[in-house]
C-alpha cells in the first residue's frame, strides 16, 4: 500500500498541453499542496482520454480490521516455534497443501482456495509511521507514506482547521471509475458502525466533498461504557451472568451479542442527529430538511461548503429513491432468506456482509466494512478464540460462498487487513 511521491515531468511543467489520468492519480501529495480542488478538476477536465485495462473486478469490498489482528493466530501460524511465538492454538490444514491457518478458523481453510494471503506486506514509510495505530490507519487508507503538513501520530486522529489531506482510496476510486448514473448511490459507502471509527485517512481530501464516502450506520448509537471491542453492544467487558464477575474490566469478560440482532438502519449523517429511514416519507420533507440546513451553513464558507451540500442533496434524492421496504433497497434485509442470512450470520459483522453483497449487486463501486476489536492485548488468546475469528470464520466464508453463486466473486476484489501485524513474541501484557 506504500508509495513515493514520483516526479512524473507533466506533475511539474505548468505548459504541459495535457495530463493523463494515470499521472494525475500518480502525484504525489508534495505535488499537490499548492493546488486547490479548482485547479485539480480542471486538470482533470482537460485530461487526455488514457487507454484502460480493463479489469474484471467492476467493485471493491474493503474489510477492515480495526486494532491490528496477530497474524500469528489467525493466518500465519508458527506451529513448530517454541511456546512464546508458537501462541495457544494448533493449526488447521486449508484445501491447498502445506498452507496452515488457526484451529478457529476451519470454515475459510477449507475455502482457501477462493482467496490468497499476503504474508510479506510491509511498508517503507517514515518511521513515525511503525506502530503507531492512527498513523498506521492513513497510509493504509491513503497510500501516502508521508503526514499532512503539521501532522504527527499524536494530532493525526483529530479534525483539524486548515489541513491539507491526501484522498482515501476510496475516493480516489469515485473519482476515477465512477458509478453509472443509473445506479442511484454513492460511489463508496461505508458499514456497518461509523459512528464509533473516527480513525484519520477516510476523507475524500484533496478530491473534495463530491467524493466523499457515504457513512452508513446499521447498528445503534454505543452506551457502553467500554467502547473495546468488535461491536461495542454485543462485545462488552462486562459479563452479568458471569457470578464471578465483577463490574468493571478484567480478565473474566465475556459478550452478549443481543443487542445488535435487529440493528436499526439509518441514512448516512445529514449533519443533524441521524435521519432514520421512517421518518422521511417523502421527497419534499427530505428537500425540506436540507434547505434548513442550507440556512444555517457558516456565511464565511459559504462558497465551499454550498458546493458540498449540493452534491449530498443530489446524492441524498437517489438514495430516497432505493430506501423504502423492498427488493430495490439495499438495506431491507427482510427481502433476504432466512436461510440467506444465517449463512451470514445474524449479528452485526454477518448482516453488515450481506448488506455489503446488496450493495455491490446495486452498483456500488467500493463497500467498506469496519470490523472493530483487534487491539486485544491482555485478553487476545480469549477474545480471539471467544468473539473475533468463530465470528469471522462464519461471516466471511458466506459471503464468499454467496459471491461466488451469484457470480460476483469474479467481478468484486475482496480485501481484508488491518493497520499493522504483532511481534513473534507474546509480550507480557498480551
Amino acid at each position: 500500500m506504500s508509495h513515493h511521491s514520483p516526479h512524473h515531468p507533466a506533475c511539474c511543467r505548468a505548459d504541459h498541453p495535457a495530463l493523463s489520468r494515470r499521472e494525475l492519480l500518480q502525484v504525489g501529495t508534495l505535488g499537490l499542496l499548492g493546488t486547490g480542488l479548482a485547479d485539480l478538476l480542471r486538470l482533470e477536465a482537460h485530461a487526455e482520454p488514457a487507454s484502460r485495462l480493463k479489469g474484471r473486478a467492476s467493485s471493491v469490498v474493503f474489510i477492515f480490521q480495526s486494532g491490528g489482528p496477530s497474524q500469528h493466530e489467525t493466518f500465519d501460524p508458527k506451529p513448530e516455534a517454541p511456546d512464546m511465538i508458537r501462541g495457544d492454538y494448533g493449526v488447521t490444514q486449508t484445501k491447498l497443501a502445506g498452507i496452515n491457518f488457526c484451529e478457529h478458523l476451519p470454515k475459510l481453510a477449507a475455502r482457501n482456495d477462493k482467496f490468497s494471503i499476503v504474508r510479506t506486506m510491509h511498508h517503507v514509510a517514515h518511521p513515525q509511521f511503525r506502530n503507531e495505530h492512527l498513523s498506521c490507519m492513513y497510509l493504509l487508507h491513503t497510500g501516502s507514506t508521508e503526514m499532512p503538513p503539521g501532522d504527527t501520530n499524536a494530532t493525526i486522529g483529530q479534525p483539524r482547521d486548515g489541513r491539507i489531506e491526501w484522498p482515501s482510496i476510496g475516493s480516489m476510486l469515485a473519482f476515477a471509475a465512477p458509478p453509472e448514473a443509473s445506479v442511484g448511490l454513492p460511489s463508496v459507502i461505508e458499514i456497518p458502525r461509523v459512528n464509533l471509527m473516527n480513525y484519520p485517512g477516510r476523507t475524500a481530501g484533496l478530491l473534495g466533498p463530491k467524493y466523499e464516502r457515504w457513512k452508513v450506520d446499521l447498528a445503534p448509537v454505543c452506551k457502553s461504557p467500554d467502547t473495546a471491542g468488535s461491536c461495542p453492544n454485543c462485545f462488552s467487558h462486562d459479563d452479568p451472568n458471569d457470578p464471578e464477575r465483577a463490574a468493571g474490566k478484567g480478565p473474566k469478560a465475556w459478550w452478549d451479542n443481543s443487542s445488535c440482532r435487529d440493528p436499526s438502519f439509518r441514512l448516512p449523517d445529514l449533519g443533524t442527529g441521524g435521519v432514520s429511514l421512517p421518518q422521511i416519507e417523502n421527497r419534499t420533507e427530505l428537500l425540506a430538511r436540507f434547505d434548513e440546513l442550507r440556512r444555517s451553513l457558516d456565511n464565511a464558507d459559504r462558497a465551499g461548503r454550498l458546493e458540498a451540500w449540493d452534491e449530498y442533496r443530489k446524492q441524498a434524492m437517489k438514495l430516497l429513491v432505493t430506501s423504502r421496504p423492498g427488493k430495490q433497497n439495499p438495506f431491507d434485509l427482510t427481502q433476504e432468506s432466512n436461510r440467506t442470512r444465517d449463512l451470514y450470520g445474524r449479528e452485526e459483522w454477518g448482516q453488515g456482509f450481506l448488506v455489503a453483497r446488496r450493495l455491490i449487486e446495486a452498483g456500488v463501486r467500493m463497500v467498506q466494512i469496519n470490523l472493530r476489536g483487534w487491539d486485544t492485548h491482555q485478553n487476545a488468546f480469549r477474545d480471539l478464540k471467544g468473539k473475533l475469528l468463530p465470528s469471522i470464520d462464519h461471516c466471511l466464508s458466506g459471503f464468499l460462498d454467496d459471491l461466488s453463486e451469484r457470480g460476483l466473486l469474479d467481478e468484486t476484489l475482496v480485501v481484508m487487513c488491518g493497520e499493522m501485524g504483532r511481534t513473534p513474541r507474546i509480550s507480557p501484557i498480551t
